[in-house]
């Protein structure tokens, strides 16, 4: 086994300098850094953007809006190109002391959501009634370590390591990338996000951490603010983080986001029988979701590597081959959540949720209908 040490830090950090403070008339008056994060329109996979601006106190309580080349982020054209930052979400820096990361919505210059807005997206489905559900969502963040020559952490500057299956979860000499990770572990807690843990996945270099469970709101945010946070420590340590489905060709798992779902019926006493109905529902609706689950589904979704095949829908219980999974934890106290094994690690959270949520909430339009067609029929029986 030829061990690949991760690379150290590139300087140290120069960010322990406080935040300096100013005097006027009134007083001191402490300045903070806002780091401004938004998603942008690059097709087919969104980027994460962002930029600095100091705010006082006061201003940080209620961050304003802020505006940028939207011609220069595939948002707009260059003669329409300013768009606007609408701040959604406001939590703590982990890298800058007294700093804010404010996480933005994008907005047209006539104040409509940016077509490339899929968090919007995702209030319409909520509004539209899928709230109703009480939904709570999980989401399993996979992404691969690649050193500067372009190889995953692990692999040797010549040929392939030895074959997967001591990784997954190792200790010692098979694990790569764990100081990274945990580095990225730390500084998500101290954002408040609601990071619940991480493991080393089955391919060298590839890593997995889980966000939630949260509302659909907020475990979309702290996915993007999460991969902002593990995208910025990169540049210290000189790597690049991918999200490819399939970093890596050949008999190597690709990387997923699996997106773990419940609604107040899944969770209530027995709800393993709405569980099992909302399975065979989604089959109806499986080009749609699969159209909201990233870019390049196809590469990872092939029926191995612990994947269904994107042309078989399936679940089971306990099945991570199939492409929906009931935990044997959740047949056993026949109530709980599902597993969509589907999305890939590129996905936009806030449009994987929305088309799942869309979904969900139709087949309790349908439970509806045919309860009212019900008593209906039966009158026309007895007359």
């Amino acid at each position: 086994m030829v061990r690949v040490h991760p690379p150290q830090p590139l300087h140290g950090d120069i960010m322990d300098i406080p935040n300096p403070n100013i005097n006027n008339a009134e007083g001191e008056i402490t300045l903070h850094t806002a780091e401004y994060i938004w998603i942008d329109g690059t097709e087919p996979t969104p980027q994460l953007r962002s930029k600095t601006k100091i705010l006082t106190s006061e201003q940080l309580s209620d961050p304003p809006a802020w505006t940028f080349d939207g011609s220069s982020t595939n948002q707009a054209t260059g003669n329409n190109s300013d768009c606007i930052l609408q701040p959604v979400r406001v939590t703590y820096d982990p890298i800058r002391p007294n700093g804010a990361l404010i996480l933005c919505e994008v907005f047209n210059s006539d104040l409509t959501p940016s077509s490339t807005n899929n968090r919007a997206k995702l209030r319409k489905v909520l509004a539209e009634g899928a709230a109703e559900l009480a939904p709570v969502l999980g989401f399993e963040q996979e992404y691969t370590m690649f050193n500067s020559d372009n190889r995953p952490f692990g692999f040797p500057e010549e040929g392939e390591p030895s074959p997967q299956g001591p990784y997954y979860c190792s200790v010692g000499q098979d694990n790569h990338g764990r100081s990274i990770a945990e580095h990225h572990m730390k500084l998500c807690l101290v954002a408040k996000l609601t990071y619940s843990g991480a493991n080393a996945e089955v391919m060298p270099g590839q890593w997995e951490y889980q966000i939630g469970p949260a509302t659909p709101l907020r475990a979309g945010d702290d996915v993007w603010i999460s991969r902002w946070i593990l995208q910025r420590i990169s540049e210290n340590y000189g790597i690049t983080i991918s999200y490819s489905p399939k970093p890596v060709a050949g008999d190597w798992n690709g990387a997923g986001m699996h997106m773990n779902f419940s609604t107040s019926y899944s969770r209530e006493e027995n709800g393993i029988v709405y569980l099992q109905n909302l399975c065979e529902h989604l089959s109806n609706y499986t080009n749609e979701c699969l159209a909201g689950y990233g870019a390049d589904y196809q590469s990872r979704l092939t029926g191995e590597h612990e994947t269904a095949s994107y042309k078989d829908y399936r679940w089971g219980i306990a099945d991570r081959t199939a492409s929906i999974r009931i935990p044997f934890h959740v047949s056993i106290d026949k109530a709980g959540y599902i597993e969509d094994r589907r999305p890939n690690a590129n996905a936009d959270p806030y449009l994987a949720s929305a088309v799942l949520l869309k979904a969900t909430t139709q087949m309790q339009v349908e439970e509806a209908e045919q309860q009212t067609a019900q008593p209906a029929a039966q009158t026309q029986a007895t007359t």
